[in-house]
């Protein structure tokens, strides 16, 4: 539907979105190893023993042991590190450099990353309950992504982001624009392509688990929607005294002199 490709949302709590570029680095390089230098057998096998397979997960099948890398619930977490290719990969990163650092900045970094591996796994999950019998390995970062769109259309809606609509048109938008439309499709297609080749189930659940987590994982006093905390009036109309000035009675405001009192 759109790529997006720039917003214009600074950094207000943290200097560096340090877990976002970490993600992004360690993404690239697991699929420059499975997907670049690794022969075409160790490709697959990291495939099929990092990927989520909800047969295997839902006690309907089991890997041969010289698979099973890890345990089973690991792989909740480790599918969404595993990429088919360079589109897939490009794809899933891209929205993460876009998005990724504000969510991170209204969270801090360690909350930040535990919201991104949750949404991981809830994605994973939903994914498994949909197709409990589906022996195809789970790949890709799509579902922890969905939850990073949806915790930031929640914090920054009114946010302009430069989007590139249909691989063709750019267009400078408000993030609820295309991102609610994103998001409504996903919802859509779970529905009325549920067994496609693409895991609407992984989107739907990253996008329901970020947008419960992010309304308790946020620093205290982040903003939802873009609501600025506004002064009361009575605050903000307040004269500010001016420590060089004194109050004489009856009188306006004078320089205060070396006898005034404090």
């Amino acid at each position: 539907m759109f790529i997006p490709l720039h917003d214009a949302n600074t950094l207000k709590h943290i200097k560096v979105q340090w877990v976002t570029m970490g993600l992004i680095a360690l993404n690239v390089a697991i699929w420059l190893f499975t997907g670049v230098i690794a022969d075409t057998d160790i490709s697959q096998a990291a495939t099929v023993g990092l990927g989520y397979i909800p047969a295997v997960a839902f006690h309907y099948a089991t890997l041969e042991p010289a698979l099973a890398f890890i345990p089973e619930p690991g792989t909740y977490i480790t599918y969404s590190f595993v990429h088919s290719g360079f589109w897939h990969l490009a794809s899933n990163m891209i929205f993460l450099w876009v998005f990724g650092d504000n969510v991170e900045d209204a969270m801090g970094h360690l909350r930040f990353l535990v919201f991104y591996l949750a949404c991981a796994a809830a994605g994973a999950l939903l994914h498994g309950l949909v197709g409990t019998t589906s022996q195809a390995p789970l790949i890709g970062a799509s579902g922890a992504i969905s939850g990073v769109v949806a915790a930031y259309v929640i914090l920054h809606p009114r946010v302009k982001i430069w989007v590139l609509v249909f691989m063709r048109v750019p267009l400078p938008l408000p993030a609820f624009v295309p991102l609610l439309l994103w998001i409504g499709q996903q919802f859509a297609m779970l529905v009325l392509d549920p067994d496609g080749g693409v895991s609407w189930g992984a989107h739907v659940g990253g996008i329901l688990a970020g947008a419960l987590l992010v309304l308790v994982m946020r620093r205290r006093g982040v903003p939802l929607f873009d609501r600025e905390v506004v002064t009361p009036k009575a605050v903000r109309d307040r004269a500010i005294p001016n420590p060089a000035m004194a109050t004489a009675p009856g009188r306006q405001l004078r320089a205060r002199l070396p006898w005034d009192k404090s």
